[in-house]
């Protein structure tokens, strides 16, 4: 696990967009795990602006998100599917026939996540697979547990982060209770996986994931194990791992 100490939300952004831009560059038509959430935001603003200036080609790029909330439809303004058109594919060249996230309005939670397990399976898995990571520890969706998930599957969020959540929707109990979302085994099938963190109440949390024991009471301590795993994350983020790395 390498770390890359950024100084803020900003510089945590670029350094973020960056990884990504050389993956796209060096491979154009990768697939990238994409992930929603405030944390990711400022990395694809700062894609939308590197792509107007040129400097960076989306056509062949395929996307296949980690999750979505369970009970909404793409066009729902609170869904996954559509903050990822509004926040990023909208500003670049990218096919939107090419992005993917899992079919929230499905309700047969047992075919939508066996559909999209086998999407990721038949586009090879990412590339490059970009992560947040919740104060809980949760990667994805992926909450803590007695073990590790496998595939993708439907999860009962915990309080936690429906409250984290709640920034995003008009009250509390507009926030779905469930949700579909990619397996920890799924997610460490990329070839490589960027976990992006800012703010003092992710400290703990992501001194848990880098140093903390690999254990699915925190899901994100797994990628300890993961043979390419690179964590940016800014100054409040990292305070409680100074001296470790």
């Amino acid at each position: 696990m390498k770390i890359i100490h950024a100084k803020d939300y900003a510089d945590m952004s670029r350094k973020a967009a960056n990884i990504i831009s050389a993956q796209v560059i060096l491979k154009p038509d990768c697939v990238l795990g994409l992930a929603t959430g405030t944390t990711p935001i400022g990395a694809y603003h700062q894609l939308i602006d590197w792509y107007k200036k040129g400097d960076v080609d989306f056509s062949q790029v395929k996307t296949y998100n980690l999750d979505e909330y369970r009970g909404l439809t793409h066009e729902d303004p609170q869904s996954y599917h559509y903050f990822m058109n509004k926040e990023f594919f909208s500003g670049i060249n990218i096919d939107l026939a090419n992005t993917h996230v899992p079919d929230g309005a499905n309700p047969d939670a047992e075919a939508a996540c066996k559909a999209y397990d086998k999407m990721v399976a038949d586009a090879g898995y990412p590339d490059l697979q970009l992560l947040g990571i919740g104060r809980n520890g949760h990667i994805g969706f992926n909450e803590p547990a007695d073990a590790f998930s496998k595939g993708t599957h439907c999860v009962d969020l915990t309080e936690s982060t429906i409250e984290a959540n709640s920034r995003l929707f008009e009250k509390e109990e507009d926030v779905p209770r469930q949700a579909y979302t990619m397996g920890v085994q799924t997610i460490m099938n990329a070839r490589m996986i960027l976990m992006v963190a800012n703010g003092k109440n992710k400290a703990q949390a992501v001194h848990d994931m880098c140093f903390g024991p690999v254990a699915p009471s925190c899901p994100a301590s797994i990628l300890q194990l993961h043979a390419n795993c690179v964590v940016v994350a800014d100054d409040e983020a990292l305070s409680l791992c100074e001296g470790q790395y």
